[in-house]
């Protein structure tokens, strides 16, 4: 499925234990961070939690990272995260996007330190930003018409 070109895109930057979470206006312009989620030892994805996040935001569509390999190849970290996108959609009948998450942490390591802070003890501030990072690309590449990474 396509996603819509009007309307909230929700943006997840997959990690086995914490997903950022982040959030379009309804314009697609510009993304923001949102929360973080936390799966507990053993636990599944937190389904609840997004689940509150997708009724009270109401996106028409989700991007969910995609952590390739540094070569391009799908891991088992990929495979997990193609996973997720399918239960998601299941779940919530919105379609989904996979997108190319490779260094969107850094990145927001990288964005905290040149504004003057420190990433010590801000994981989920980490996480938020780095599913915003994800889907302000995804939103670019959109915009050119680059296909990008993303299926």
């Amino acid at each position: 499925m396509t996603l819509p070109a009007t309307g909230r895109i929700l943006g997840v930057d997959w990690g086995t234990i914490r997903f950022g979470i982040a959030m379009t206006d309804e314009t697609q312009t510009i993304a923001s961070p949102v929360t973080t989620l936390t799966r507990r030892p053993g636990k599944r994805f937190p389904m609840p939690a997004f689940q509150e996040l997708v009724d009270r935001h109401g996106p028409v569509g989700v991007v969910i990272g995609w952590p390739l390999t540094p070569e391009g190849t799908e891991g088992e970290s990929a495979l997990a995260a193609r996973a997720l996108a399918e239960t998601l959609t299941r779940r919530t009948g919105l379609p989904m996007e996979l997108w190319d998450e490779r260094f969107s942490t850094t990145r927001a390591l990288r964005s905290i330190r040149d504004q003057g802070g420190s990433p010590r003890g801000r994981k989920e501030d980490v996480d938020s930003l780095a599913a915003s990072l994800l889907l302000q690309h995804w939103l670019e590449a959109r915009r050119c018409g680059s296909g990008g990474t993303g299926q």
